[in-house]
């Protein structure tokens, strides 16, 4: 009586059914935003770069120094004084030891002072292209999490399906030794048998480790878990994108996407930099205003109480050439940061398109594959009922059930390609939010799961 090999696969998949609470996308999604250390870092990256507009504009309010010192003086002097009229001079000497106090406040304030206002200016471009790195960042956290999600449960699927292979080799091994020991099959049905059981063992162990390094893959943005993850349920609606404009897409992606927003930004940046260095050539002046106070203990003294308000203006007539290096520099920069520009462009406008494609492309390679399943099951039992007749092989009957677990394992894997290319699509476009994820939650089995690493 022969097995046929899905059911062999849908008893596995069944066993792995787990009746304890399984983590979904969003729930594994949630622990890598709590976890990552990568979002964390960004965060704080970003939190960083805002405390720039406050320092440039400390260099346009004033500010207020005060300065006390304290001096203690132990003076031993001696000489002569001259002579004047009379010509004749007299000696002295003197010792005294005194303290001398002072303190003086000073208040300064940049009147004009053209690169200081340019680099005021500079950190709004500089805050933006930080937000929307942090937000780029988000949005491939996201992406990372799906991706290592379902590479998980690729990865089991292969786990799944090559253990079904290993058991139907072994009963095909059974069933060859069987009929050698009543001279129904020569010895050689035996061995290739033997070698497709020694195979597909083989083949287990591989895609064991496979799964475990998907495993690590996936905890080392979420941390450990101890609950296992849900399967994708055998429901997946196949939807084209909406709207189903490759161009529209693309010029989405063009104004959204986060990666370009932050290119754009630090072209805006670099630009006002070209300023800021060319303001090497503009006077600057500053005010100051302060009260002085002196106090000395010595013998003979002079106590003083001074106060003080003036303006300084700097002209700079030449530098050594340092203020046009600086600004041709920044003109280099400048450039750079629009090279780099149009190329975030082209690469997210290759991204959408190779994401839109690929949903397409998904949608009918999924149909295929499911139609392949079929076809490998036909040709199985059509092979299996030749070997009964004598016009098939043992060899024949081998290689059509490994095309079959190999159709299954395709057309099961053509499902994650199709979700992962709407979340890449989602992700060109900047538009991936939690949402979005939900959407391919929705479609996981909470009942049908994948038991979490032993360690």
């Amino acid at each position: 009586m022969r097995t046929r090999l899905s059911t062999l696969i849908a008893a596995l998949l069944c066993g792995l059914a787990s009746a304890s609470q399984a983590e979904d996308l969003l729930q594994i999604y949630d622990l890598a935003v709590q976890s990552d250390p990568q979002i964390r870092q960004a965060e704080q990256d970003l939190f960083a770069t805002r405390e720039v507009k406050p320092q440039a504009r400390s260099l346009l309010l004033p500010n207020l120094s005060v300065v006390g010192d304290v001096d203690y003086q132990s003076v031993d002097a001696s000489g002569n004084t001259s002579g004047g009229a009379s010509g004749q001079g007299m000696s002295f000497s003197r010792s005294d030891s005194f303290s001398t106090y002072g303190a003086q406040a000073v208040v300064s304030q940049t009147v004009y002072n053209r690169a200081n206002w340019m680099t005021l200016k500079q950190t709004d471009n500089i805050i933006a292209q930080a937000e929307a790195q942090y937000r780029d960042a988000q949005i491939t956290l996201m992406v990372d999490t799906a991706d290592r999600y379902f590479g998980v449960l690729r990865a089991a699927d292969a786990v799944t399906v090559q253990e079904a292979l290993v058991r139907a080799d072994e009963r095909q091994l059974e069933q060859s030794r069987q009929r050698f020991e009543v001279g129904l099959v020569a010895i050689t049905d035996v061995n290739d048998s033997q070698a497709a059981y020694d195979r597909s063992r083989a083949n287990l162990i591989t895609a064991k480790n496979t799964l475990d390094n998907a495993w690590q893959a996936l905890l080392t943005i979420v941390g450990p878990i101890q609950l296992p993850l849900a399967r994708l349920g055998d429901t997946l609606p196949l939807t084209p994108p909406e709207p189903n404009n490759i161009e529209i897409w693309a010029e989405t992606a063009g104004r959204s996407n986060y990666g370009i927003i932050a290119a754009s930004e630090a072209v805006s940046a670099a630009k006002k930099g070209i300023q800021i260095e060319r303001s090497g050539y503009y006077p600057s002046v500053n005010l100051q205003a302060g009260y002085d106070v002196a106090r000395s203990g010595a013998e003979f003294n002079t106590d003083s109480d001074t106060g003080f308000v003036g303006l300084t203006v700097n002209v700079p007539i030449y530098q050594g050439g340092a203020v046009a290096s600086r600004t041709r520099q920044a003109g280099f920069n400048f450039r750079a940061s629009q090279d780099q520009l149009d190329a975030t462009r082209r690469q997210v406008d290759q991204q959408v398109k190779d994401a839109f494609r690929g949903v397409i492309s998904s949608i009918e390679d999924v149909k295929a594959r499911q139609a392949a399943v079929v076809s490998a099951r036909s040709s199985l039992e059509s092979t299996e009922a030749g070997q009964e007749v004598g016009t098939r092989t043992q060899v024949d009957v081998l290689n059509a059930q490994r095309a079959l677990f190999q159709a299954e394992f395709d057309y099961l894997s053509s499902r994650y390609d199709y979700i992962l290319n709407g979340v890449r699509l989602h992700q060109a476009t900047s538009t991936l939010t939690r949402e979005i994820l939900a959407r391919g939650n929705a479609w996981l089995n909470p009942a049908d799961t994948i038991p979490p690493p032993a360690n």
